[in-house]
C-alpha cells in the first residue's frame, strides 16, 4: 500500500485493513526496526491523524468519569470519600446535588488518574449569565479566541 496522507473514508479504511493484515501475517511479533514495523508505525501515525480530525470524542461528564474509574479499579464511594471530603460528600457529588470543587478535581486527578479535561470540560452546568456572557464576547479579542476555539459555553 502507497502511504500517503489519509484524505478519504475509502483511504481510511484502507490503511485500517492493512495495519490488521500486518498485525495478524505472522505468529512472531513485528520488530520496530524491519520494514513491515515501520509500516505499521507510519500507517498507525496517518490512522490517529485522521481519527483526531474526524471523530471528535469529547471529553465525559465529570461524574461518568468518576464512575467508570471506580468500576474499573473496583473502588467503592467509601474507599474514595477521602478525595471528596466525606461519605456525604461523595454521595451529593456523585448523584449531581453538588458540584465538584478545585481542591477534588486535583485529588482525583492525582489518586484516580483522572484527565482533568474530563473534570472540568465535563462539567456543563457551569454557565455564565447571559448578560456577562454577552459583556465578555463585546470584546475582540476575547470574541475571536471564542469564535476560533469553538470554546464551551462561557
Amino acid at each position: 500500500m502507497k502511504t500517503k496522507i489519509l484524505k478519504t473514508e475509502q483511504e481510511y479504511n484502507e490503511a485500517c485493513k492493512r495495519i490488521y493484515s500486518l498485525i495478524n501475517s505472522t505468529d512472531n511479533p513485528i520488530l520496530p526496526d524491519s520494514q513491515e514495523g515501520e509500516e505499521m508505525e507510519l500507517l498507525s501515525l496517518l490512522v490517529e491523524k485522521y481519527e483526531q480530525e474526524k471523530f471528535h470524542v469529547e471529553a465525559p461528564a465529570a461524574i461518568e468519569a468518576i464512575k467508570f474509574r471506580m468500576e474499573q479499579m473496583n473502588l467503592k464511594q467509601s474507599d474514595i470519600a477521602p478525595l471528596f471530603g466525606g461519605k456525604t460528600r461523595i454521595s451529593e457529588v456523585l448523584n449531581g446535588k453538588r458540584t465538584l470543587t478545585l481542591k477534588m478535581i486535583v485529588l482525583l486527578n492525582k489518586y484516580l488518574g483522572i484527565p482533568l479535561e474530563s473534570l472540568v470540560n465535563g462539567n456543563k452546568e457551569i454557565k455564565l449569565e447571559a448578560e456577562k456572557r454577552e459583556k465578555l464576547l463585546s470584546i475582540a479579542a476575547i470574541k475571536e479566541y471564542f469564535t476560533n476555539t469553538r470554546a464551551a459555553v462561557l
